[in-house]
């Protein structure tokens, strides 16, 4: 078999098909599952009829990825076991990329099977953790360190912050309305089979449309980053390195790598080391973290030396052979997580330097993260597909089933309001959020300020939903990529 030039055998061909169907299936069940909770209000305010808002949502959510910059994908990715992400197309690659997307579907399933509107994020970061435990213990280094700590905590803060963001917000939101607009009927219930004021629809229009835009731009990135580590390990010569870059950005790094060398190899007191060591050292460093040693300063140099003495002697990215493709995406992606680890933990004392370091990470990411049109694209047809198929029984929980009383016009939009914003917010900091949590949040906020009274019953199985989803994800992470590993490279021979 081949594809994008490059020789597969029928397994390797087959798991590239199977792994692809089953990242777009992920994204399919996002949709019907998150989008779900962007519709909720304009139904049950009677802005638009159910057909026509679940189109709409979708259409939006389309755009969403097609607009996305790819941090969040690549955010996700940084979770991953680093050598897992640097060897995806091994046999241990294969396994971790479908316990990943197998337990994540699991899932996503069957909380939409109760209507529980339960959070696509954590389910996809619980099942990244077990995968961590189970490859950490199967190595004997023991289950702590199979966790990114430092990413972990990270995109943990954006996750647990942004429900409480989404409560407090919407219910202060909704209480400022009150305030400034003293229109009744924009706080009652409506009135069956009435449609709102055209300005109060226009209100309800917009704020759906930037959830339903936000929320594409966010949870659709989450399976963009597994196929590119999809693609990566089958098909490497075609997608290890952004081939779109041109030769001046190219002359551009080479400078700034040459500067890096320069800033830091007086840290390293003399140290020396070898390419290989340098490897292992600066995989120890970007998965444990902690305080640089002189070696990792070394190893930084050294890396940087050797991407840059390659980029020096070739005159555009076309130039680079197949066969070092893969090496040299290795070196860029070390050199630059360890920058990423200086920068985040302020070990750059120089202003100037730190500046410096910050410019060429930028630049040495566009080489290696990225996302293809294509990918967008595909993406974007599942999720929008998946909102408009499977999205009623998530719409009813979240328009019925949270306050006692029925959703007025003004808790919809300062619910969405609320939502789009943190929403939008995280996106700009490339941390994923859950746009289930967010406007589910919102919402009972809104019923609380509102004094509507909330369904206890509903609120509690919510709550049960999003307590149990990390530890079970965890738990089906760690089970299937066991037994994913074992078919790899028992059934399949991929080592």
């Amino acid at each position: 078999m081949e594809l994008w030039g490059e020789s597969l055998t029928f397994a390797a061909g087959f798991f590239l098909l199977l792994a692809l169907a089953l990242a777009l299936s992920f994204e399919f069940v996002n949709g019907f599952h998150d989008t779900a909770n962007a519709v909720a209000t304009v139904i049950y305010t009677q802005t638009l009829k159910p057909t026509y808002a679940v189109i709409w949502s979708g259409c939006w959510n389309l755009l969403g990825v097609l607009w996305s910059s790819g941090a969040v994908a690549y955010s996700i990715v940084a979770l991953l076991p680093v050598e897992l992400v640097l060897h995806s197309g091994s046999g241990a690659g294969f396994a971790m990329i479908f316990a990943l997307l197998i337990s994540a579907i699991i899932w996503n399933v069957g909380t939409w099977y109760l209507g529980l509107p339960a959070s696509s994020s954590h389910t996809l970061i619980g099942s990244i953790m077990g995968v961590g435990v189970a490859n950490s213990m199967m190595a004997g280094t023991g289950w702590m360190a199979g966790i990114n700590w430092g990413k972990a905590q990270e995109v943990g803060a954006a996750l647990l912050l942004s429900p409480l963001v989404g409560f407090i917000g919407a219910g202060a939101l909704l209480l400022i309305l009150k305030f400034l607009i003293r229109r009744e009927d924009l706080y009652k219930a409506p009135e069956k089979d009435s449609t709102p004021p055209l300005w109060i629809r226009g209100v309800l229009m917009l704020t759906c449309t930037l959830v339903s835009f936000f929320h594409g731009s966010n949870d659709g990135q989450k399976g963009m980053g597994l196929i590119m580590l999809i693609l990566v390990g089958l098909v490497p010569g075609a997608f290890a390195l952004n081939m779109a870059n041109d030769p001046a950005h190219l002359q551009a790094t080479v400078t700034e790598l040459r500067q890096l060398v320069t800033d830091v190899t007086p840290l390293s007191n003399g140290a020396s080391i070898s390419q290989d060591d340098a490897i292992t050292e600066l995989t120890r460093f970007v998965k444990k973290g902690g305080k640089p040693t002189d070696a990792t300063y070394a190893s930084i140099a050294l890396e940087g030396q050797t991407v840059a003495d390659q980029f020096a002697q070739i005159p555009n990215m076309d130039a680079i052979p197949h066969d070092d493709r893969v090496a040299l995406r290795t070196d860029i992606y070390l050199t630059s997580e360890s920058l990423n680890k200086l920068i985040k933990g302020n070990l750059i004392a120089d202003p100037t330097a730190a500046a410096d370091i910050k410019k060429t990470k930028g630049d040495l990411d566009k080489i290696t993260k990225y996302i293809p049109t294509w990918v967008k694209v595909l993406v974007a047809i599942a999720l929008g597909l998946g909102t408009m198929i499977g999205w009623k029984r998530i719409v009813v929980t979240v328009g019925e089933k949270i306050g006692k009383s029925h959703l007025t016009y003004a808790q919809g939009a300062s619910a969405e309001l609320m939502a789009a914003a943190t929403i939008g917010l995280a996106d700009f900091m490339g941390l994923p959020v859950s746009t289930t949590h967010v406007l589910s949040s919102g919402i009972a906020g809104t019923m609380a300020a509102n004094r509507s009274g909330l369904q206890k019953d509903t609120l509690i199985s919510i709550l049960l939903a999003w307590v149990l989803t990390l530890p079970v994800c965890i738990f089906l992470g760690a089970t299937l990529f066991s037994a994913a590993l074992y078919v790899t490279f028992h059934v399949f021979g991929i080592q």
